[in-house]
């Protein structure tokens, strides 16, 4: 695919298989504030590879022959969900990249054009810059939480509201809770348990063990996964990622026992440590439901909410549904809470790599 746009920049889908495109794209990425993990070729390429979704990624081309803007997709094909363009697919980020108005213009058409042609699906953009006319605008559904790293342990857990921090000291207290961290395949094999169980509990497909698997091969360093045990137990756990100064806890989880043993609260500080570590500056908490449990707890935290905008567009109208407060859906996850986690382990995958 190629366009133009007065002869001033070319619109073209990128081969991400070879390496000096992505190379190219990975450093535009690395130099744009607005990039995140899931505009790079490592997400693009774990997301096609263990969920089958292809990757349709758009580069703008300026004269000089480098990238001036970039727009990633994936075409999410479910046969319970329907079909879309996803900027980008299983992330909560990744859309339009640009140098400036006339780039991010030339990129929506472009995708519209691709939308059309790929069999009038309707598009999805989450984050990025703002496609314009003609698309619809949607605010207030989800919130971010993003705050500095403390400067120590200390700092951190003063951080912490009076109320909160008190259940964190427990954790902290406990000698049965210990904390590893690693990329090994006993790192992922606790993970995919623990994640597999919390998902299940909350009515949600859990997703394929190998996407895991294939995110933490392709970022290689940008990626870990910590685990809580009691004792030999696993008992929370989260796969993160690291970008340009960020620790963005992403799958994360506990057992049914997380809550009484603070698990989770012990894990996320840790990781908020760990971070640290690293030379991260930012914990980005990832993004919520407005209004739901989870916003609160983690506004209990210590976080601020603050709002996120997305972008859909259909030729015709009709949208996939893939809104849990929808009514569907919610019948769907009250189904999906009383499966057996064998059952639901099994079939999971199969459902959830449709989501997108």
């Amino acid at each position: 695919m190629s366009g133009g746009n007065g002869g001033d920049l070319s619109i073209t889908m990128l081969d991400l298989r070879d390496p000096v495109q992505a190379r190219a794209v990975d450093a535009y990425v690395m130099g744009q504030a607005a990039g995140t993990p899931f505009h790079r070729p490592a997400w693009l390429g774990a997301i096609e590879e263990a969920t089958g979704n292809r990757a349709l990624p758009l580069a703008a081309i300026g004269p000089s022959g480098r990238i001036i803007g970039f727009l990633p997709l994936h075409h999410i094909k479910s046969a319970l969900f329907g079909q879309a363009l996803v900027s980008t697919g299983f992330a909560v980020d990744g859309g339009i990249l640009a140098d400036d108005e006339n780039v991010v213009a030339a990129l929506a058409v472009a995708a519209q054009e691709l939308a059309r042609t790929r069999g009038k699906l309707s598009l999805e953009l989450r984050g990025g810059a703002d496609p314009g006319a003609g698309w619809q605008r949607r605010e207030g559904q989800h919130v971010g939480f993003t705050r500095p790293i403390a400067s120590d342990t200390e700092a951190e857990l003063l951080a912490v509201p009076r109320k909160h921090r008190a259940e964190l000291r427990k954790a902290l207290a406990n000698p049965d809770l210990t904390v590893d961290v690693g990329r090994e395949a006993r790192h992922l094999r606790d993970h995919h348990h623990v994640y597999a169980t919390s998902v299940r509990n909350l009515g949600t497909p859990v997703f394929p063990a190998r996407l895991f698997r294939a995110v933490l091969d392709r970022f290689a360093a940008d990626a870990d996964i910590l685990v809580v045990r009691e004792g030999e137990r696993p008992v929370s756990a989260v796969l993160s990622l690291y970008h340009n100064g960020r620790v963005m806890p992403y799958w994360g989880g506990g057992i049914g026992d997380a809550r009484r043993l603070r698990s989770n609260e012990l894990m996320y500080f840790r990781l908020m440590e760990h971070g640290r570590a690293r030379g991260m500056t930012l914990f980005d908490f990832g993004r919520s439901k407005a209004g739901s449990g989870q916003a609160g707890w983690k506004k209990s935290f210590g976080f601020e909410p603050r709002p996120i905008v997305y972008h859909s567009w259909s030729a015709d109208g009709r949208e996939r549904d893939i809104d849990p407060g929808s009514t569907k859906y919610q019948r769907r996850i009250e189904y999906w809470k009383k499966l057996p986690l064998p059952v639901a382990n099994l079939v999971g995958p199969l459902i959830a790599r449709g989501l997108g």
